[in-house]
C-alpha cells in the first residue's frame, strides 16, 4: 500500500451507531479537507475509470455532490445532481428507496442524461 493511500484511509473517521444503532457512518470530511489525500482519491478514481468512456458523473445529495462534482471536474466531465424529492425545479423521474434507517424519494431531471451517455453514479 502506498503512503498516499494509507494517509487517505487513515483520515476516514468511523462513527458507530450513527445515525441509528448498528450503522457505522464513514465520515470522509477529513479526506476532503486534506489536499493530498483528496487528490490521491480523485487520481485513483480517474485511473480506475480511464477506459470507461464516461461522459458524466451523477451524485446523490449531499455527500455525492461534494465527491461527484469534484471528481467530474477532475476528470473533465459533466455533473448530474440527483436530489431529494421536491428540490428540482423541472420535470423529473423519481425513485423511492429504503435504508436500514429510513426511506425517501430521489429525483433527477428528465433531460439530465441523454441517450448513449455513459454515467458513473
Amino acid at each position: 500500500m502506498t503512503a498516499a493511500k494509507e494517509r487517505a484511509e487513515s483520515l476516514i473517521v468511523e462513527i458507530p451507531d450513527y445515525p441509528t444503532p448498528g450503522v457505522v457512518f464513514k465520515d470522509l470530511t477529513p479526506v476532503f479537507a486534506n489536499h493530498d489525500a483528496m487528490t490521491f482519491v480523485f487520481d485513483a478514481c480517474a485511473t480506475h475509470f480511464a477506459d470507461s468512456r464516461l461522459t458524466a458523473i451523477a451524485g446523490i445529495e449531499a455527500r455525492g455532490f461534494i465527491f461527484g462534482a469534484a471528481l467530474a471536474g477532475h476528470m473533465g466531465l459533466g455533473f448530474v445532481p440527483i436530489r431529494k424529492k421536491g428540490k428540482l425545479p423541472y420535470k423529473t423521474y423519481e425513485q423511492e428507496y429504503g435504508l436500514e434507517y429510513g426511506a425517501g424519494t430521489l429525483e433527477i431531471h428528465i433531460d439530465a442524461i441523454k441517450p448513449n451517455q455513459k454515467v458513473l453514479l
